[in-house]
C-alpha cells in the first residue's frame, strides 16, 4: 500500500515558521501504482471541524494550489528523487493551528478530502500568541 508519513509538527510563536515533510513510499494494492505517481495534498483540522485543504502538488512537482487562508504564506514543494512532499509555512498565526495531515491522490478535484485515496496519520501545529 501507499504510506504517507508526516513529520516536521511543534510548536511555534505567532509570525514564525514550520516546515512540514510528507514522505511517500509504497505501491497501492491492485493498481500498482507508485507513490510518486499520486498528486499530494496536505489537509488540516481543529477538533469538531472536517479537514480543510491547505495546499495541494502535482505529481509533476509543478502544478500546484493553495487553499485561501493560507494563500502568500504557505508554500508547497516536491522532491521526486527523495519521494517527499514539503510544507513551508510563514507568518504562522494561531488560527493555524491544527492536525496536518498529507494525503495522495491519482485523480480527482485537489481540495475535496474524498478524492485522496491514501492518508497520513498527522502532525500537530500548535501557534501560540
Amino acid at each position: 500500500q501507499v504510506q504517507l508519513v508526516e513529520s516536521g509538527g511543534g510548536l511555534a510563536q505567532a509570525g514564525g515558521s514550520l516546515t512540514l515533510s510528507c514522505v511517500a513510499s509504497g505501491r497501492a494494492a491492485g493498481t500498482g501504482r507508485a507513490a510518486s505517481t499520486y498528486h499530494i495534498g496536505w489537509f488540516r483540522q481543529t477538533p469538531g471541524n472536517e479537514r480543510a485543504f491547505v495546499a495541494g502538488i502535482k505529481s509533476n512537482g509543478i502544478n500546484t494550489d493553495y487553499g485561501d487562508a493560507v494563500k502568500g504564506r504557505f508554500t508547497i514543494s516536491r522532491d521526486n528523487a527523495k519521494n517527499t512532499v514539503y510544507l513551508q509555512m510563514n507568518n504562522l498565526n494561531v488560527e493555524d493551528s491544527a492536525v496536518y495531515y498529507c494525503a495522495a491522490r491519482f485523480s480527482g478535484s485537489p481540495y475535496y478530502a474524498g478524492a485522496y485515496d491514501f492518508w497520513g496519520q498527522g502532525t500537530q501545529v500548535t501557534v501560540s500568541s
